[in-house]
């Protein structure tokens, strides 16, 4: 009889996926765009659209999106570190990084903790997993 298994058991601390070292235990913490990554970020129901179309293009996995409940609704998407530079963004696309003369940060939220307004849209599934900035660009002016 054969006793393997393609599924990973979630109870099994060894088959549990490696996360990025980044996120906070417990509640919500700043993390200076630059370092670890940038974000671009896009209010309202355009920036989770956008999120959901992304994920359909990917498999259900776009990399790290996350998004508040209140005030704007901001969607940030995560992405390398400086791949937003060089590249035209439309109106009501806000890009997120640190440089000389500025510094800029991202909230972001525990896994399993409160962390109201902010959530995980899209969690991140590994280490080095980010949204594709390209991919982002070519979802953002695909408008399906």
């Amino acid at each position: 009889m054969n006793t393997q298994s393609d599924e990973v058991n979630l109870d099994d601390p060894e088959c549990v996926p490696e996360l990025p070292d980044w996120i906070p235990d417990r509640g919500v913490q700043l993390r200076k765009a630059g370092v670890q990554f940038d974000a671009v970020r896009i209010d309202g129901d355009e920036g989770r659209d956008l999120a959901d179309r992304l994920a359909r293009m990917t498999g259900g996995d776009p990399g790290p999106v996350l998004e508040v409940a209140s005030g704007r609704r901001c969607v940030y998407f995560l992405v390398a570190a400086g791949s937003t530079a060089h590249h035209p963004w439309p109106d009501g696309v806000t890009r997120l990084t640190s440089g000389p003369d500025r510094e800029t940060f991202i909230p972001i939220p525990a896994l399993d903790d409160r962390t109201w307004p902010f959530s995980w849209r899209y969690p991140p599934t590994g280490p080095d997993r980010l949204v594709h900035t390209l991919l982002l660009r070519t979802a953002l002016h695909s408008g399906e």
